[in-house]
């Protein structure tokens, strides 16, 4: 088994998924000459992988046509679990398709061929608009000594259960959304945008995600420490304390 290497926790992570040699030679150095980090893939297979391996980037720039697992199905997986940023970087500039991935997967379409300045500037816009991850994105994330979190494998390791407690890809997503905004109060109607982006949710559904993921990760569901309710509002999660206020 080959060694997790240690990221950078100061720098943003953007993975790059492209079967194309050439694309990945020209996305890579030119967001790390802006101060990314940046973690390659030559398939959604491969992505998955490296997901598995180093945790969840901040970002992913993801081609459309792939052999074996397309963009859209790796898309697809990928929010199963997590509400992670998309940006589709492919040579397909029909309409309906660009529809489909803005309206389904992503939160920015860019047609081949780019210039490099508009790739970074788009990417750095999608990080503004959503925010950075509060926590350090890593295979395992580490809340405190009674928490972590793996999105990945959709998992927390609780000490006062003797095992993994399995997170439903629903509660995985939601947690993934608190954690990102830890510290700051995440609308009900943000949370069912974006958990259920194609469905007519409505908030005594996502109560009950809220109520059954409590019952997981809370040693005291009715006092819950990480997950609070903000009454007429939405819900926030425990702040990084090491982060400052």
């Amino acid at each position: 088994m080959l060694p997790v290497e240690q990221p950078d926790t100061k720098l943003q992570t953007i993975l790059v998924v492209d079967d194309s040699p050439f694309i990945l030679n020209a996305v890579k150095p030119t967001l790390e000459h802006e101060g990314f980090r940046v973690i390659t893939a030559v398939s959604g297979e491969e992505a998955l992988q490296q997901i598995s391996r180093h945790g969840l980037p901040h970002l992913a720039i993801v081609d459309l046509n792939m052999p074996g697992m397309d963009g859209f199905e790796l898309c697809q997986a990928i929010l199963d679990f997590s509400d992670l940023p998309i940006i589709m970087l492919t040579a397909i500039d029909d309409e309906q398709t660009i529809i489909q991935g803005l309206e389904r997967y992503a939160e920015d379409y860019i047609v081949k061929p780019f210039r490099s300045g508009e790739l970074v500037a788009r990417v750095r816009r999608v990080l503004r608009r959503l925010g950075d991850f509060a926590y350090t994105l890593e295979p395992v994330i580490r809340v405190d000594a009674n928490l972590q979190i793996d999105f990945p494998n959709r998992k927390a390791f609780v000490p006062q259960k003797p095992e993994p407690v399995q997170l439903t890809p629903t509660e995985t997503k939601l947690l993934y959304i608190l954690m990102r905004n830890a510290g700051h109060t995440v609308t009900n109607e943000f949370l069912l945008r974006r958990v259920w982006p194609q469905d007519d949710a409505y908030e005594d559904r996502l109560h009950t995600h809220v109520y059954r993921l409590r019952r997981k990760i809370e040693s005291n569901p009715k006092e819950p420490h990480y997950i609070h309710s903000e009454w007429g509002t939405g819900y926030s999660f425990l702040a990084n304390p090491h982060l400052p206020a």
